[in-house]
């Protein structure tokens, strides 16, 4: 495979707290347009028209190493004439002796590179100040030059392999260079294409998964900047939206959703705010959708999460399989579905993360950290009919770009709601994206098939970092050492399987005691007095 040609003339840079209210799809008031009919049906944010925001966010993965080649072949201009900030194919960084390494599109006709960049690469806050600034600690004044990717992975591959997890054979520091084509990935470049792509949409915090899914739920994650919180105290957009009346539900994919356990009004709340990924798919198909989804993958190490380094292309059907869900709806012409990742997962991004982010509150981060600066970029996707084709979305040049809060803002945008903190009190929201009047009629995947990865997963038989913290959470779900005799105890599990099975398991015991009044939280009111929290005795966090 070769680099684009055209690439080189890249143009431009950069509260009712126990009820859930599910509700029917709006009824169409408008009979849809075609593309031929887009012109002259443009106008300002039609935002009001949208009934239903479905957010699908995955896991680890840069904007560049999945979209940075997305309009390479024209010049890094989008069919609608605006500027895309994509890779020009000349960017590197310095491996260990200071020899440049050069970015390259992966080569997906070869065995395992669905499962690229082969090993998990650093993420949290000290190794993704090693990719940003060449140290683990930041510099004053932070300025990034995204410098200290290659040699980073180096030290992840060699740490992956002392520990005994896997890397698959023939890995190099190198590798996290590696960039997917548009034809690698034709769900996400399709719809990036088809719909709007987001070039400028940063994650909020320089570290990993749970302080930046907190953002994206909470706008918050209460000074933490490690995975070793997964559980907050504050409210979330979805208590925000059950104190105003406005339906929210959380589906996991095929076990019960992680999202739930992170907070206590999504913990207390009742059973029907959450499904899995079947359940999405029947409540789309019968117009039910609530006004806001979260959607989660599925977290092991054989799943659709796309974390590194599983397999991309289960990852890819996923998206496909959301999208022919929310188009398939009588809701579609008044949904806007967002597809977007958590973080960057130490995979090689070209545009520094900006400062000037709003701390959300006065909480004192973690080492040191003030909440002054964005992360690095990762994919970001809208899709709704009002979107015209080709769009490439950016807010205008300041001080507060795109983040995972925006979305928390287009919630509390479109039905009037207040912030949860100042962070997605200063976010732009999405709304002006939204410019069709009239809904579109045609599919840009039409004919498009998700790829199929080939090679063996390397680590299939590990269990996930995720599903380790899941099951953390949920062996702390209240429920008295009565309820307990006969459950598997979260010290003897060993595989993924094992994992699944307690996750589920352990759940389902939580529910049921907590429906009889026997433990508090949950579907039902506080229980009976049983110990709380209790569990089965958990061990310590994963760090």
């Amino acid at each position: 495979m070769t680099w684009p040609a055209a690439a080189a003339g890249r143009n431009g840079r950069r509260r009712a707290r126990e009820r859930c209210i599910i509700l029917p799809a709006a009824r169409l008031r408008k009979r849809p347009g075609t593309p031929s009919e887009e012109k002259g049906k443009m106008a300002a944010n039609q935002l009001p028209q949208v009934q239903h925001i479905v957010q699908l966010m995955l896991e680890n993965r840069s904007f560049d190493h999945m979209l940075g080649l997305l309009y390479a072949d024209s010049g890094n201009v989008s069919p609608a004439g605006q500027p895309f900030e994509g890779l020009a194919g000349t960017e590197s960084n310095p491996d260990a002796s200071g020899s440049p390494v050069t970015v390259f599109p992966i080569d997906v006709t070869k065995p395992g590179a669905y499962f690229m960049p082969g090993a998990d690469p650093g993420e949290g806050y000290a190794n993704t100040n090693v990719q940003l600034f060449g140290s683990a600690t930041a510099p004053a004044p932070p300025v990034p030059v995204n410098t200290g990717f290659v040699t980073s992975f180096a030290d992840a591959i060699a740490y992956d392999q002392r520990s005994g997890r896997s890397v698959n054979a023939g890995t190099t520091p190198a590798d996290i260079m590696g960039v997917f084509s548009p034809a690698a990935l034709p769900v996400l470049s399709g719809l990036a294409r088809g719909f709007a792509v987001c070039d400028q949409w940063f994650c909020s915090v320089p570290t990993e998964t749970f302080p930046n899914r907190a953002f994206a739920c909470a706008a918050t994650s209460q000074g933490h900047m490690n995975d070793g919180t997964a559980s907050y105290t504050v409210q979330s957009i979805f208590g925000l939206l059950t104190a105003h009346s406005l339906s929210w539900k959380i589906y996991g994919y095929d076990q019960p959703p992680l999202t739930r356990k992170n907070y206590p009004d999504t913990t207390s709340a009742p059973a029907t705010c959450f499904g899995r990924f079947a359940d999405f798919q029947a409540d789309c198909a019968a117009g039910q959708l609530p006004q806001y989804a979260f959607l989660e993958p599925s977290w092991g190490s054989a799943g659709n999460s796309q974390h590194p380094n599983y397999d991309v292309a289960l990852g890819e059907q996923l998206i496909q399989q959301v999208y022919e869900a929310v188009r398939g709806g009588p809701g579609w012409n008044q949904t806007l579905l967002v597809i977007t990742y958590d973080e960057h997962g130490g995979l090689y991004d070209h545009v520094p993360p900006p400062g000037g982010a709003t701390p959300p509150d006065a909480t004192p981060g973690e080492f040191g950290f003030d909440f002054t600066r964005f992360g690095p970029r990762v994919p970001a996707v809208l899709v709704s009919p009002l979107i015209p084709a080709g769009t490439v979305f950016r807010v205008p040049a300041g001080p507060t770009p795109v983040d995972h809060t925006s979305v928390l803002k287009t919630i509390e945008t479109r039905w009037s709601l207040p912030a949860l903190t100042a962070r997605d009190a200063a976010a732009p929201d999405l709304g002006g994206a939204l410019t069709l009047t009239a809904p579109r009629t045609d599919d840009p995947l039409a004919g498009v098939s998700a790829p199929v990865s080939s090679g063996a997963n390397p680590a299939a038989a590990e269990v996930s970092h995720i599903q380790q913290v899941d099951a953390q959470l949920t062996s702390e779900l209240p429920v008295g050492l009565g309820e307990l005799h006969s459950a598997p105890l979260l010290a003897n599990l060993r595989t993924p399987a094992d994992y699944a099975g307690y996750i589920t398991d352990r759940t389902r015991t939580w529910q049921q005691a907590a429906a009889a009044g026997r433990a508090p939280g949950g579907p039902a009111e506080p229980g009976t007095g049983n110990q709380p929290g209790a569990g089965d005795q958990p061990t310590a966090k994963t760090p």
